[in-house]
């Protein structure tokens, strides 16, 4: 089993999720963006250094093969799940600012 099978139901529900309140105010979904390229950034960063000093390391039989530097494209679906999901589950559970 590759990253990419166990991580794309995890993004496909925080998908789902995010669509299904897809009418937010425009200004949620602007900050939602840029915290998404936030953390995709910062995962760039920090995993291509623990992936340099051999802190982490990937099985090239469960990777797709595509990289940015060292890191696996894969694993960048980690942030884009906690991106989209954590403002979905905060509007869904009525919290209001």
């Amino acid at each position: 089993m590759t990253y990419a099978l166990i991580s794309i139901p995890f993004l496909l529900f925080a998908a789902l999720l995010a669509y299904r309140h897809r009418n937010a105010m425009p200004r949620q979904l602007a900050v939602t963006a840029v915290v998404a390229v936030i953390l995709l950034v910062l995962t760039i960063i920090f995993d291509n250094l623990m992936i340099w000093a051999e802190l982490v390391g990937y099985g090239d039989e469960q990777r797709l093969g595509l990289d940015i530097g060292l890191v696996p494209i894969e694993d960048l679906f980690y942030p884009l799940v906690a991106a989209l999901i954590i403002p979905a589950v905060w509007r869904g559970r009525g919290v209001k600012r």
